[in-house]
């Protein structure tokens, strides 16, 4: 297995510190508002290494940690602005973020801390760095001093005029240098806050997933991912923490997925080209499809997002669920893995578009089986496949019926048996306007040897 390491800058061979043991931790959500489609790429690109180390290494010997930002500047601006207390707005917005989630089917991590149930890890961190001066308290803060860590700087590798422009650090009186970044601020009236040796306060972005990361999967640990928009300052500042704060290594490879635009501009809700994962579901995409969009792009590539792909997604999970249900009646064949060339594309650096080409072939490859026997290993296979891509995971005629509810599913079977007899009875007209006004909901009739079925156009 091989995967770019942001931090070498090259393709590496990945070698677990402990193979019983292997251990991700990618940055997660700041809870304050719905998930748009940027937010989604690196939680679908992360969930697909899961799963392939899982199938590499086994799923009782992986360990996910994606943490849970509830305490920042934003969900405190958000809260206000709601009128909503800062614990309603995270609890909503982190039950949304699951749910929409969910619906492009990512995996639970392993683990999922939240910041504000480390704080007292994140002191004990802080305190660290203090008594070994990288570290100290000026009017309420505590900040982190760059000048004490030589090699600050090698993961972005920006020089450190870049440095400062780039992490738009503020100018403020008590920094010994302007480099220098909050690992704690004081509270002010009416905002979150927690006791600590400096004052009443709160933790500095950074810190938190310096400390959430050493409590979970210890202070050295396998994969560090996040979007390419992290390396610098957060994935900078989190290594100078940790490296100087801890005895351990902290991370060992570092991943990054590359920038989301839509139709090649930046998503900008002036533009109108700003829109969130539940957007798109009300809008009647499926979830799958949005994950298939995700995938094909390899992920340290940028993905130009829209509309037309979410359609060439839907019609290729058709053609693959089409495939399905005609094996319907197949039993999957037992201890039947994914194709080879599959896998293999994904251990090469999460190669997603070679690995879709291969689930495409297996699709084919189950429209083509002549007996029962070759049928049964072709399912196997496609769906072995798609379960390592997150797809195919919902029966096909689930799939077909888009999400109709029973009443609803009730109501067309019972206009389809009208339609029935009425083609028996020669009442075409009447046939026929049962099949238009269908239509006209979306759902397309199919007359078959075995009856008449019914799906949902995508």
């Amino acid at each position: 297995m091989q995967i770019t390491n942001t931090f070498a800058r090259e393709k590496q061979v990945f070698q677990p510190i402990d193979p019983s043991n292997v251990r991700l931790y990618v940055c997660g959500p700041t809870v304050y508002d719905r998930a748009h489609i940027g937010n989604a790429r690196p939680v679908v690109v992360f969930d697909t290494l899961f799963r392939l180390l899982r199938h590499v290494y086994g799923a009782e010997h992986v360990t996910y940690a994606r943490n849970i930002t509830d305490v920042d500047d934003k969900i405190i601006a958000a809260a206000r602005e709601n009128g909503e207390t800062i614990d309603a707005l995270t609890r909503r917005t982190t039950e949304a973020f699951h749910a929409d989630m969910g619906a492009l089917n990512a995996l639970k991590p392993s683990v999922e801390p939240c910041a504000t149930q480390h704080i007292d890890d994140m002191v004990a961190l802080i305190q660290r760095l203090v008594d070994s001066d990288h570290a100290y308290a000026a009017e309420g803060h505590v900040l982190f001093s760059v000048p004490s860590d030589p090699e600050y700087g090698q993961l972005s590798r920006r020089d450190r005029e870049e440095m400062v422009a780039g992490a738009r650090v503020e100018v403020a009186p008590y920094k010994r240098d302007p480099a220098d970044f909050v690992l704690w601020k004081p509270a002010q009236d009416g905002e979150p806050g927690w006791d600590s040796p400096w004052g009443r306060g709160r933790p500095g972005w950074h810190i938190e997933c310096s400390a959430m990361s050493a409590k979970h999967l210890g202070t050295s640990f396998d994969i560090h991912g996040g979007g390419q928009d992290l390396i610098f300052p957060h994935h900078e500042n989190e290594i100078a923490q940790s490296h100087c704060g801890t005895d351990g290594q902290f991370a060992r490879y570092w991943m990054h997925n590359g920038y989301l635009v839509v139709n090649g501009e930046k998503m900008s809700k002036s533009l109108g080209n700003f829109f969130t994962v539940k957007e798109l579901l009300d809008e009647g995409w499926a979830g799958e499809a949005i994950r298939l969009v995700l995938l094909s792009a390899q992920y340290r590539q940028p993905l130009d997002f829209n509309r037309d792909k979410l359609a060439d997604a839907t019609a290729n999970l058709n053609r693959l669920y089409t495939a399905l249900r005609s094996a319907a009646e197949v039993t999957p064949a037992p201890d039947v893995g994914a194709p080879e060339a599959l896998a293999t594309a994904l251990a090469d650096d999460l190669n997603t578009p070679e690995a879709l080409a291969q689930l495409y072939e297996a699709g084919h490859a189950l429209n083509k089986a002549e007996n029962a026997a070759e049928t049964a290993r072709a399912k196997a296979t496609l769906l072995a496949g798609a379960r390592l891509l997150g797809l195919l995971e919902q029966d096909p005629e689930a799939w077909f019926k888009g999400g109709a509810d029973d009443a609803e599913a009730d109501e067309i079977e019972r206009l389809i048996a009208e339609r029935n007899q009425a083609r028996k009875t020669k009442d075409f007209a009447t046939a026929d306007r049962i099949r238009d006004e269908l239509k006209a909901r979306g759902i397309v009739l199919e007359d078959g040897p075995g009856g008449t079925s019914w799906k949902r156009e995508r």
